[in-house]
């Protein structure tokens, strides 16, 4: 039932104006995973981007798992300077993380524009440790870009479902008309003949 998740990402989209400690102890939440982890901070302030830099090698040393979380940094944590926050979120769109922090002023006005993450931090107070232990929502999130098309673990995951469609005599009959074309397309004749059998003449 569950998916194969991992290894564990992160992307932090972020105005420039949160405390750059902050910004880099969240991408060390999931650095720390291992070696693997994907962490990765856009934004369009390249100042910000440079303390945040500074950020990670002042604090990286008081970290017990330093060594994973530099080689997580290393191989796959970039901090990318984008032109604006539109293209930030087109970015975050195109990597569709399993955590998206929008750690900016305003999240909500940037909400509707999010197509593909797992799991979405509104704020500069909303860390993603705070999802992984006591937030609420599942944590069981899709990874390596299928949050394209795949959702949290839920409820559904766990139900089995049938699909039940019951046509009138008129509805067969319009119907059977289009399954007529489409199977007779695809040359399947007794798929065609038996929604033709319910057209009314």
């Amino acid at each position: 039932i569950d998916m194969i998740a991992g290894p564990s990402e992160i992307l932090v989209v972020c105005d420039g104006q949160t405390d750059p400690d902050w910004i880099a102890m969240d991408l060390f939440s999931q650095a720390e995973h291992d070696e693997d982890a994907q962490s990765i901070l856009v934004s369009p302030d390249a100042a910000f981007l440079d303390r945040v830099a500074e950020s990670i090698a002042r604090l990286l040393p008081t970290m017990e798992r330093a060594e994973i979380i530099r080689a997580s940094l290393e191989a796959r944590g970039p901090l990318i300077q984008v032109a604006d926050m539109a293209q930030a979120i087109e970015v975050a769109n195109r990597i569709a993380p399993e955590h998206l922090e929008l750690s900016v002023a305003d999240p909500e006005q940037y909400l509707p524009q999010i197509r593909h993450a797992g799991a979405i931090f509104m704020g500069r107070y909303t860390a993603e440790a705070l999802g992984d232990y006591c937030a609420g929502p599942n944590h069981v999130l899709p990874t390596s870009g299928t949050a394209r098309y795949s959702s949290p673990l839920g409820v559904y995951d766990f139900q089995k479902r049938s699909s039940i469609i019951h046509c009138s005599a008129a509805g067969a009959s319009e119907l059977g008309k289009v399954a007529s074309v489409l199977a007779r397309g695809e040359s399947l004749t007794a798929h065609a003949r038996s929604a033709e059998y319910r057209i009314k003449s």
